[in-house]
């Protein structure tokens, strides 16, 4: 799975631009697990999306994923989890800096 990064919520956002989709996710035991889609940041010519499971006991925990384009079907995404601990990093930092706002890092 992709990696873990811990943030708090401060607040909505208000009249702040918002991505405001749920994805749903099916977890490795067929569970199907609603996320909050929080950013989608472009970097290499790839995209990755950020993720916060919508569960009330999420603790700020998000996912970082590689949302990559069905060849089939233009509509439709799968997510690919990232192994690059170096990417990972770059990615988050990336959305600290667009989000820092909305969200308290810890």
């Amino acid at each position: 799975m992709a990696d873990i990064k811990d943030i708090d919520i401060l607040g909505n956002g208000g009249d702040d631009e918002e991505l405001d989709s749920i994805i749903v996710l099916t977890d490795e035991d067929g569970n199907d697990v609603e996320f909050e889609l929080l950013d989608a940041i472009e970097l290499d010519g790839r995209v990755y999306v950020v993720l916060m499971d919508t569960d009330e006991e999420n603790d700020g925990e998000v996912l970082i994923f590689e949302a990559i384009e069905d060849p089939d079907d233009p509509d439709m995404e799968t997510y690919q989890s990232v192994d690059d601990e170096e990417m990972l990093d770059k990615i988050y930092e990336i959305f600290k800096e667009r989000n820092k706002d909305d969200f308290d890092f810890e």
